[in-house]
């Protein structure tokens, strides 16, 4: 797996070291010389990870990251501190002007490729769905918009630590920060991981009745926590547990001794990149919703049904689908306006969906024109579930506006036959449901009866 990374250092000596150890391992490597430069490469191409000095001229590192992650287009990339400032507070300045890692020169290959490797598969995630997204983060506002709604949410993190003691003093240092649960048997953590309400999970690298790396394993392969952000807790100088960590799943990893800001930092980090990507689903799915939804009525629109009728149509059983009209709903718009015309809709669908069955599927075909595909349906059960609904649109007035009004409905059937395609049962459908008009409407007509 390679990315682009953006080595930035102003000097030269230390740029041509890094980009070298980054390009034998086949990285995609642009170089700059200032805080300045950097941010003029961002805004020109795309980047993938940043690696920034903190000590340079002009703007610093720290101003730089904060410069990346305010700005819409770049706010998602990654950027990692590279400095010689080894201090508890050094670090907590870098993850609080928004970086997403801090390593200390001199940096070995071990930890420097651990976290590239980590943090590019992290992008790659984010920028595939932010690409699926695009259209959802117009309709929610822009990327901004969407982390401030999920800034205010509170957090539930789970850890699993083996000495109550270390869970006293994790205790410690995240009260006030999240809803903590501390649990002592890697069992119970993996059940309580899988379920809802779950933000970030803390396992220890320092456990002995399991083993963790194993665990993290897990919790990468199962399909309720394979996205759940998990934070491992390592050893003071055990560098290679906890490189092995991030190439098994960790997104992040915090040495002992713990530092209360650091930790509480590093996990404000991956809850704004969890929220942020689950974000991005959630809009995903609601674009998904409004593609194959009629906006009025909340019934699924045509696309959908004719995705499902081609479906039903190439596999093996009985079906029927039903066209209903309302019946002179041109004399509802002219006389009491399309107001009033859009509020019928909305309570004709409302009767509809009480009138069909579980497993029939209802859809507004359009205008005044609706469909129903009833599934395993017969002649005789779709001409019950038709009546049904005739029914329940004539029995009642309709009350729009402060008027009360009567509103009819007439249906077509078409019962399937064998190796017909989807335009040839609509096509009979339509002609039961012309049938039905002309007859004197609010009535049921079927195709098998012509």
């Amino acid at each position: 797996m390679t990315a682009r990374i953006l080595v930035v250092d102003d000097i030269e000596v230390n740029l041509r070291l890094l980009s070298a150890r980054l390009a034998a391992e086949y990285y995609d490597v642009v170089t700059a010389i200032s805080g300045e430069a950097a941010l003029e490469v961002l805004a020109q191409q795309p980047v993938d990870l940043v690696l920034l000095d903190v000590m340079m001229p002009g703007l610093d590192g720290f101003e730089v990251c904060r410069r990346i992650k305010a700005a819409p287009g770049s706010m998602h990339v990654p950027v990692v501190l590279i400095t010689a400032l080894d201090q508890p507070e050094d670090r907590l300045a870098g993850l609080e002007a928004g970086a997403d890692d801090f390593l200390t020169k001199p940096v070995g290959d071990l930890a420097l490729l651990a976290r590239v490797r980590s943090l590019a598969r992290l992008k790659r995630v984010t920028d595939e769905l932010r690409l699926r997204a695009e259209t959802a983060m117009q309709l929610v506002g822009g990327e901004m918009e969407l982390l401030r709604q999920l800034a205010t949410e509170r957090s539930h993190t789970l850890a699993l630590i083996e000495a109550a003691e270390d869970g006293r003093l994790i205790e410690r240092r995240l009260r006030g920060e999240t809803e903590l649960t501390i649990l002592f048997q890697a069992a119970d953590f993996l059940d309580r991981a899988a379920g809802d309400g779950i933000d970030v999970l803390v396992v220890d690298l320092a456990a002995t009745t399991h083993d963790p790396l194993r665990l993290i394993s897990q919790l990468r392969s199962g399909q309720a926590t394979r996205l759940k952000p998990i934070l491992a807790l390592a050893e003071a100088g055990d560098e290679t547990k906890a490189a092995r960590a991030l190439e098994l799943g960790a997104n992040d990893y915090v040495p002992r001794p713990i530092d209360r800001n650091e930790l509480a930092a590093r996990l404000r980090t991956q809850l704004r990149r969890s929220r942020y990507d689950e974000g991005l689903r959630r809009s995903l799915q609601q674009t998904i919703e409004l593609a194959v939804t009629d906006p009025l009525t909340g019934l699924h629109n045509r696309r959908f049904l004719d995705i499902h009728l081609d479906r039903a149509a190439n596999a093996e059983g009985t079906f029927s689908v039903a066209l209903l009209d309302i019946d002179h709903f041109k004399r509802i718009n002219d006389g009491f306006g399309h107001d009033a015309g859009d509020r019928v809709l909305i309570e004709f669908a409302r009767r509809l969906r009480g009138a069909i069955r579980a497993s029939d599927l209802a859809c507004r075909y359009g205008g005044e024109e609706f469909a129903v595909l009833m599934a395993g349906a017969d002649a005789e059960t779709a001409f019950g579930v038709a009546e049904r609904i005739r029914n329940a649109v004539s029995e009642a007035l309709f009350s729009i506006g402060g008027e009360a009004l009567a509103v009819t409905v007439s249906a077509g059937l078409a019962l399937s036959r064998g190796g017909e395609t989807r335009s040839a049962i609509l096509k009979r459908a339509d002609a039961a449901l012309y049938e039905a008009k002309r007859a004197g409407r609010n009535r049921v007509a079927s195709a098998e009866a012509a």
